[in-house]
């Protein structure tokens, strides 16, 4: 299994994804904009992007792909397929009721997720209704994550980092149709996202059988590895999805304020994911598996390298990315949303969370890496303990800092909770005997940090020297304008690399090589 061209496979295809997240969110700016259409959807999107979050891409993933990879090694590809068959058929039987009792009660749920709207009517029933038609996602993507995880154990990531593609892809053509056929755009993206999850699920399927992977429905019932499995999901819901649960306390208390908070905070996280979904989901889909299988044969040299490459691969592109959105927050947001119903004041406010938002992109992938190694030696407890403390750091601070800077206050409260739980956890494996850093890494790290002060300055001045450039109503110019500023910014960061030793382009690809 190649470490390298399995990460840039999955931040090759995550980058299609991301490109055609864009445009599904520039379209979703210009038709609904920053108001109470809006911020119902973006509620009744993070429901169950939450449970898909903790029960299925995050906690079942970090739970069954060790086991799944143990059950493999030791006995074989047929027992570690009954194995998924059995876990499919637990899921279903799970998800199913579950899904069917949240939308009954959904009114109640939107009281507690966004309890805010109670003073908007129009807007609480909007929020009630989009989230009852996109609720099902979670169960078809559910099965979607369990058919990733056979096939990453098996070293095939690309199937499954292609599946958000077709997301994209369904919900710009609801998005279009809406708009030609002038229905209600809220209700077509709600029913985009659901008819969105059948699609990769039939992807999925489709891929598990070329691979000669088809998993079969068993009757549920809970085996030992089953019992095994569900036991780890519990905690490892909170530990895998903090960033989620983080997000949803954001949008309870960012539905207190004013109409727009919702949506200001939704549009710059969508675009601090880019660099979060490129490299952290990269790393965590291919690291977990490859730590899996090295940890099951005691091979620890290995699982040191590994991570010690992981995290110099985070740091290598998070921490420009961190950078760029952070210092050029505001011409990235007027030219990909201030159209049609974006205005240049709701420019404003999401440029200023999207800065807060940067400040946590580093500590992001960094979790990733470390809870990584937790999970693969079957310690999901440990990250849930840290993740809770995380939490509560990022509810106290979001509190405090609502009062003071508003819906910026929580984006930097995510921040500041994040940056809680990637020291923690290093600090926790560092005392468990863990050495995560090797030589190569100590040399690297301080000229990473190095040339990313330099590229710091020279955004700076980029953005400053250009700023008027994007005043304009022209996308075109808009959009050459950012393309020269992230071009030159890039540029001068790969100069500062090589200048300060801490990439050797020429050698870089055989340092990921196993």
């Amino acid at each position: 299994m190649n470490f390298a061209r399995a990460l840039f496979t999955v931040s090759g295809l995550t980058i299609v994804s991301r490109v055609g997240g864009f445009i599904r969110d520039t379209l979703t700016a210009v038709f609904l904009g920053a108001g109470a259409e809006s911020d119902a959807f973006f509620v009744a999107q993070r429901l169950p992007n939450l449970f898909r979050s903790l029960f299925a891409e995050g906690a079942f993933s970090a739970a069954f792909v060790p086991l799944y990879t143990s059950e493999s090694e030791k006995n074989g590809d047929e027992a570690a397929q009954k194995f998924a068959g059995e876990a499919l058929g637990v899921l279903i039987g799970f998800l199913t009721p579950f899904t069917i009792l949240i939308i009954a009660a959904m009114p109640w749920v939107i009281e507690i997720i966004a309890p805010g709207f109670q003073k908007e009517p129009d807007k609480f029933v909007l929020a009630v209704k989009y989230s009852r038609i996109t609720f099902p996602y979670l169960l078809l993507i559910s099965i979607t994550a369990l058919q990733t995880g056979v096939l990453n154990a098996h070293g095939r990531f690309g199937p499954g980092a292609a599946a958000p593609v077709a997301l994209n892809i369904v919900m710009v053509a609801a998005l279009l149709i809406a708009n030609v056929m002038k229905w209600p755009i809220g209700t077509a993206l709600a029913w985009g996202t659901t008819i969105s999850g059948a699609v990769q699920a039939g992807w999925l399927a489709l891929s598990c059988w070329r691979a000669r992977l088809v998993i079969p429905l068993v009757r549920p019932h809970l085996s030992g590895m089953t019992r095994r499995l569900f036991r780890q999901i519990g905690p490892g819901a909170v530990g895998a999805g903090a960033a989620q649960i983080n997000l949803l306390l954001t949008t309870i208390l960012a539905s207190i304020l004013p109409t727009g908070a919702v949506s200001y905070l939704y549009y710059a996280d969508r675009l601090n994911q880019l660099p979060l979904g490129i490299v952290g989901i990269a790393v965590a889909t291919t690291l977990l598996p490859i730590l899996s299988r090295y940890e099951a044969h005691g091979d620890t040299n290995a699982v040191r390298h590994y991570v010690s490459r992981a995290v110099e691969f985070c740091i290598a592109l998070g921490l420009p990315s961190a950078i760029g959105l952070g210092v050029a927050a505001q011409p990235i947001v007027q030219t990909l949303f201030e159209h049609g119903a974006f205005t240049h004041a709701d420019t404003i406010e999401t440029a200023k969370a999207l800065m807060a938002y940067s400040l946590g992109i580093p500590a992001f992938l960094l979790v990733k890496v470390f809870a990584s190694r937790f999970f693969a030696r079957h310690d999901t407890r440990t990250p849930v303990k840290i993740a809770m403390i995380s939490m509560a750091v990022n509810v106290g601070s979001a509190i405090v800092l609502m009062n003071l800077i508003g819906h910026v206050g929580m984006a930097l409260a995510t921040s500041i909770a994040t940056w809680t739980n990637a020291i923690q956890l290093f600090l926790i494996l560092r005392r468990q005997g863990e050495s995560l850093i090797d030589d190569s890494l100590k040399k690297s790290l301080p000229r990473f940090l190095l040339a990313g002060l330099g590229m710091a300055i020279l955004t700076f001045f980029l953005t400053q020297g250009i700023a008027n450039w994007f005043d304009t109503s022209r996308l075109i110019v808009k959009g050459a304008s950012l393309s020269l500023l992230i071009g030159a910014a890039s540029l001068g960061y790969g100069v500062l690399l090589q200048i300060t030793g801490a990439v050797d382009f020429g050698s870089l690809l055989k340092r990921f090589k196993a």
